[in-house]
């Protein structure tokens, strides 16, 4: 998918385009609903905040920790390290840095993994004197006589091996940063971090069952049935310049970035192929049928921040100014192959298969190349007003003025047959203004009444589809725009006991114009389309606080209703007549959302003779059932309700602290996104596998 997140994510006063294994963290802001006029980086939804530590000029300190732990289904080990180092190196210069590495055993058994030619990652073929069955799809291996890389070509089963514990990861990870206090009132902090990915598989599991030993075998708890090793590999760096100077009226904050982030990944597509009959349909029905998806993707960018904030209050007024600005460009690429193809067919049909070339085709095992480069440039300017009334009420209004503009370039084509090719090619330009209100009243010095209005915006981008071809979609696929949402929220909070417990009561409702949904389109392609309209509302509690001096608890509980409120049409195949089908109709829960979801904490601290500490802590998380997709096409499915518990106890001195924990407690699958065997896994005519 192309569409942008929803959230927006910082590090410091730095948007953070990229995940990062963060350490060191001081603490997390967060900020409901649309985001514009405080922050540069304008959402639909919300802001996390990460605030790292700072380098400390005044004293020299460090930490080291290191985690060992098992996962079940594995015969490996986890072992996460990571160090952490405070510098001073003048009564105004200091350093900090921080680097990790997180080397994890695998889970996952991938039980079905095709033995490869090395030469031309094709598929080993059995032996000459074992037979293909066209309709049982695989030779049990029970039959093969021999694995040899010359077997019977034309008409030759396939060979497994099983790889345990596959989806191994590897992740090295750090950060160093550079404090420099020119003067009580000037600072400047440099900081560079860095994070590199190798992932040796999915971390999913395939449910149902596969024909490859000839009949019918179930998968087990932790095993993946992709004929395909799926590794992938990230690298992603962040390059950061704040600067905070206090002007006494004011404090200006400068924050100047630059990013790289960028990634390879193997996926096997054979399932979506067979679920679609494209190896018998489209491809003469090869008896080892493998697609293969090469993908990669990489973005820069730059993007510099300016915020005012004022530091005392006159004629009872704080405000916020600030401008922003971003220049990203990205990448996107996928090459998808069917090693073995060629070959496979010169040896099934040598009397007519080299004459296909004089009907324009090329024999090539790559059946389909995408290359997308996209540029973003976005320009904003932003502030907030508070007036105070009184002691005790507060209004707030704010605006954000932004111009932005998104250049497609995209190549589509099918490398087997050349001239089906498309390059769909684009510029759009948007402009607006966001507005936000805010009042808050203090009925007593215990308890606030709040209410906000405010708009949120996000932009919108392009889908990779072919326009062209034996597989060509309806160009209104092509691009889709952006969406907007009015969010309207009213809540109260306070203390209770004389402090001893805190508490938020909020209730919100979200409209939500020309959302990007997620779909597919008629050949199954991911796909985001522009739906009418759609609406969440519902309520938020949350409650914490000390039942003694040494139980501290934490409750939270939230009610969401999401859905379509029009229906919601997608671009239909190229030859219906209609050029727009309904996909759900007005009413419809939205996907992946629960109704319910509530987190409790529990921590018990137990002061020891010798000034330890023994705390010990139960959580848990629980979400309602959700659904898998809009509408009841190929990709809908049921997804049940889970809770998810952990456990964990903890002796700390000064100096250093042992942990024992369990994650997962009881070994809930907690599943959130299913691909069903309607969209991958079985070949109509044949049994090959689920």
């Amino acid at each position: 998918m192309s569409a942008v997140p929803t959230v927006a994510s910082y590090i410091n006063d730095t948007p953070m385009f990229a995940n990062f294994i963060l350490k060191d963290v001081e603490m997390v802001e967060v900020l409901r609903g649309p985001q514009g006029t405080l922050y540069g980086s304008g959402s639909l939804a919300g802001t996390v905040k990460y605030r790292m530590n700072r380098p400390d000029v005044d004293e020299f300190s460090g930490s080291a920790s290191v985690n060992l732990g098992q996962a079940e289904g594995s015969d490996g080990f986890n072992l996460n390290t990571d160090v952490m180092l405070n510098l001073p190196i003048l009564d105004n210069f200091a350093i900090r840095a921080n680097v990790g590495k997180i080397d994890n055993d695998g889970i996952v058994d991938y039980t079905n993994v095709y033995n490869l030619n090395d030469n031309s990652r094709a598929p080993m073929a059995s032996s000459p004197s074992a037979s293909f069955d066209p309709t049982g799809g695989f030779i049990p291996s029970s039959d093969y006589n021999a694995l040899t890389s010359n077997g019977d070509l034309a008409t030759g089963g396939n060979t497994f091996r099983s790889v345990k514990d596959a989806d191994t990861v590897d992740i090295t990870y750090g950060r160093i940063s550079a404090l420099f206090e020119a003067t009580d009132d000037l600072k400047l902090l440099l900081a560079y971090q860095f994070q590199n990915d190798e992932i040796g598989g999915r971390r999913q599991v395939t449910r149902g069952t596969n024909w490859t030993e000839g009949s019918e075998q179930s998968y087990g708890d932790y095993e993946n049935g992709a004929v395909l090793l799926e590794p992938s590999d990230r690298d992603v760096s962040l390059t950061t310049l704040e600067v905070e100077w206090n002007l006494g009226f004011a404090t200006l904050t400068s924050s100047s970035s630059k990013y790289s982030h960028e990634g390879n990944s193997i996926s096997d597509n054979t399932g979506f192929y067979a679920q679609n009959d494209w190896f018998g349909d489209l491809y003469y029905g090869s008896p080892r049928p493998l697609a293969m998806a090469d993908r990669g993707y990489k973005e820069d960018a730059f993007v510099q921040e300016l915020r005012l904030v004022s530091n005392k209050r006159k004629a009872n007024i704080d405000w916020v100014v600030g401008a922003y600005y971003m220049d990203q460009d990205t990448l996107s690429t996928q090459d998808s192959y069917m090693p073995g193809y060629q070959e496979w067919a010169f040896a099934a049909y040598p009397s007519w298969w080299d004459t296909m070339g004089d009907f324009g085709m090329v024999y090539t095992d790559n059946d389909f190349h995408y290359v997308r480069n996209q540029n973003f440039k976005d320009t904003a300017i932003f502030g907030e007003l508070t007036y105070h009334f009184s002691d005790k009420l507060r209004t707030t209004v704010g605006a954000r003025y932004f111009d932005n503009t998104f250049t497609n370039n995209t190549v589509l084509s099918l490398p087997i047959w050349p001239f089906l090719s498309d390059e769909p090619n684009f510029d759009t330009d948007e402009s607006d203004t966001l507005f936000k209100g805010n009042i808050s009243y203090d009925l007593s010095d215990d308890t606030m009444l709040y209410a906000t209005y405010a708009e949120g915006y996000r932009r919108g981008g392009a889908n990779a589809v072919p326009l062209s071809g034996s597989l060509q979609e309806r160009p209104e696929w092509q691009q889709y725009t952006s969406d907007s949402v009015n969010n309207y929220e009213f809540g109260v909070k306070g203390y209770l006991d004389g402090g001893a417990h805190s508490y938020t009561v909020s209730a919100f409702l979200i409209d939500w114009q020309d959302p990007q949904l997620n779909t597919a389109t008629s050949w199954g392609f991911f796909a985001v389309a522009n739906g009418q309209s759609a609406q969440t509302s519902g309520i938020e509690l949350e409650l914490q606080g000390y039942l003694t001096d040494d139980l501290h608890y934490v409750v939270g509980y939230a009610y969401a209703k999401a859905e379509l409120t029009d229906d919601f049409y997608a671009p239909s195949g190229i030859s219906a007549t209609d050029p727009t089908y309904l996909v759900a109709s007005d009413g419809t829960r939205l996907p992946s959302t629960p109704e319910s979801t509530i987190s409790v904490s529990l921590d018990y601290t137990h002061t020891l003779d010798n000034d330890m500490y023994w705390i010990s802590q139960i959580n848990g998380y629980f979400q309602s059932d959700t659904v898998n997709a809009l509408g009841e096409g190929k990709y809908q499915a049921d997804i049940d309700a889970f809770s998810i518990w952990g456990v964990s106890t903890r002796i700390s001195a000064d100096d250093w602290d042992v942990t024992l924990y369990v994650k997962n407690l009881f070994n809930e699958d907690g599943v959130t996104g299913i691909i069903p065997e309607s969209a991958m896994g079985t070949d109509p005519n044949r049994k090959l596998f689920r």
